[in-house]
């Protein structure tokens, strides 16, 4: 439905940012970051006084340290803004996360880990497309090694993971049709 004959009005602004960082002792970082505002004065639950309009209600950032395996080395949070004097609490609970690998398995992992009172819930939200960032930052060094030996399992992982890489589409069908290496640079 197009809102080109409506008017609309904003009440809330969250913004989402995330980085991927290569770092000078040969492992990662990825960072996610999430602000709320709102652009009329509200009053928090439990509050005394309204919030002013702009000022954020969470401003949360959150940073895994990887190495090329996408295996978790760190995991840290800075909460300078939150809706409770007790939320900056929650950043040290990530310590669970530490060993494990971003892959298949890794959203429903994390929220084992994190769910309910165990963390904060906009952490736990930042953590999946965190996973992706991550994903997504490492993809040129492994697209340019997709030919390599022993990558035909990587290959196939990747057919029928999302709408491009369906069976029966053509990026599947390329992707499958890489020659396998038995030698370098020999087909």
């Amino acid at each position: 439905m197009s809102t080109d004959s409506v008017t609309r009005e904003e009440l809330h602004h969250r913004q989402v940012d995330l980085r991927f960082f290569r770092r000078s002792d040969a492992l990662y970082e990825v960072e996610g970051r999430l602000i709320d505002t709102k652009t009329h004065p509200f009053r928090r639950m439990l509050a005394e006084k309204e919030t002013p309009p702009g000022q954020h209600l969470h401003d949360i950032t959150v940073r895994l340290v990887l190495d090329s395996g996408l295996l978790v080395h760190a995991a840290d949070a800075v909460m300078p803004a939150t809706p409770f004097s007790i939320c900056p609490g929650a950043a040290r609970t990530l310590a669970p996360l530490v060993g494990l690998s971003i892959g298949a398995g890794w959203n429903k992992r994390v929220r084992e880990l994190l769910r309910g009172a165990a963390s904060c819930t906009h952490i736990v939200e930042l953590l999946g497309p965190m996973a992706t960032t991550a994903i997504q930052g490492l993809a040129p060094q492994q697209a340019a090694t997709i030919g390599d030996p022993g990558k035909d399992v990587q290959r196939r992982a990747w057919v029928d993971s999302c709408y491009a890489f369906a069976a029966d589409r053509e990026v599947a069908v390329r992707l499958m049709q890489l020659p396998k290496i038995t030698k370098r640079g020999a087909p």
